[in-house]
This record gives C-alpha cells, sequence and structure tokens, in this order.
C-alpha cells in the first residue's frame, strides 16, 4: 500500500498527512483485511483487499483539511478520481484498484458534515464513472449486508474510498436506484441475472 497524496493538502492542521496515512493503511489491514465475528459471513470485512494488496493496487493518502475547507476536499477528491485511473495494473485486474483517503482533521460533527456534502456532491460523478465512492467514520450507522447489526463502515478516523463497481455490487444497486442503470450497462445479462437471485433472496 502507498502513500501517494503525501503533504500537498493546502490546508493547516494538526494532524499531519504521514501520521493520517499510517492511521488509514492500519486500519486497512487490522480491519478490512480480517475476519469479524459480526459479519455475518466468512472471510475479510473486504473481500477484495488483501488481493488489492498483494497486486499493489492500494494507494493511501491523507489530508490536512477541516470542517472549514470544504471546497479544498472536493478538490482532492476530484484529484484522487484522476490518480485512482493511473494505478498501473493488468487489464484483467482493474476491479482491484482502491484509493483511500483519511481525513483526520475532520473528525468531528463539523468535519463530518463537510464529508458528508462532499460524498452527496460527487455522487452522480462517481456513479458516471462506474465506480463506488464510500464514506467511513465513527459515527456511520449505515448496516452490512449480512448483518444489519453490524455496522460495517465504521473507522477510527474518517476515510472516503474509491473503488470500481464490481457484478458483486448488486446489493447495493438494488438499494440504490441511481446505481441500477450503470449496473446494468455495465454487467449486462450477468448483472441481471445476479440483481434476480439477490431480489428473490431478499424475498
Amino acid at each position: 500500500m502507498k502513500d501517494f497524496m503525501g503533504s500537498r493538502s493546502g490546508a493547516d492542521s494538526s494532524a499531519g498527512p504521514t501520521e493520517g496515512a499510517r492511521a488509514v493503511a492500519g486500519w486497512v489491514k487490522s480491519y478490512l483485511m480480517s475476519a469479524h465475528p459480526d459479519l455475518g459471513r466468512m472471510g475479510d470485512v473486504c473481500p477484495f483487499t488483501s488481493q488489492a494488496s498483494r497486486l499493489d493496487t492500494i494507494r493511501i493518502g491523507a489530508s490536512e483539511a477541516g470542517a472549514a475547507n470544504e471546497d479544498l476536499i472536493e478538490a482532492q477528491v476530484r484529484d484522487c478520481f484522476r490518480q485512482f485511473d493511473e494505478i498501473p495494473c493488468p487489464k484483467s485486474m482493474r476491479h482491484f484498484r482502491t484509493v483511500l483517503i483519511g481525513f483526520p482533521n475532520c473528525d468531528d460533527e463539523g468535519g463530518r458534515s463537510a464529508l458528508r456534502n462532499v460524498h452527496a456532491k460527487l455522487k452522480f460523478y462517481s456513479i458516471g464513472r462506474a465506480k463506488m465512492l464510500g464514506l467511513f467514520h465513527s459515527e456511520t450507522d449505515a448496516p452490512g449486508l449480512w448483518n444489519q447489526d453490524f455496522r460495517p463502515l465504521r473507522s477510527p478516523l474518517p476515510i472516503m474510498a474509491i473503488r470500481n463497481m464490481v457484478v458483486h455490487d448488486a446489493p447495493f444497486a438494488l438499494r440504490h436506484p441511481l446505481l441500477l442503470p450503470v449496473y446494468l450497462a455495465k454487467f449486462h445479462f450477468g448483472g441481471a441475472r445476479r440483481l434476480m437471485t439477490q431480489a428473490l433472496a431478499r424475498g
């Protein structure tokens, strides 16, 4: 996992980017790449991260931006989409590309609100590029797919994550209608079958 943002954040802060990147990397290794008793299925919390690490397609960064820097946060995340597409890997492995950006100075209600605003602004930008933009923080109540009482998007510091949409995202496509047309355009009949199977499983 490589630190790709360095100190190029452009905002004053008390928590520097190197420390933030280390915190993100530690969380990836100890949480995303590990099993969890409340997950509701076997395997790691994220089934793709260990392979992405082996392929060297994960990029870790941290921003010094805080609650007052919402425009800067948006600009940084947009730039991370560009950097995401530049991660070298074989074409058949592009779905393992991952970018994670920590925001240690947004770990309060004002900062989390700024991140939620940026996440909402970039939703169409992300979906239109067949990518998934996730927001993790310590107080999110987003439920798990396999255990509704599990909170898989909780993290020790706020993190935004970018990854490619994959065929296994059928449950998310069913939950979020905006994803459906992009999902079907990308995965065609295979995606439609997965959607049908998922819908039947939900009853």
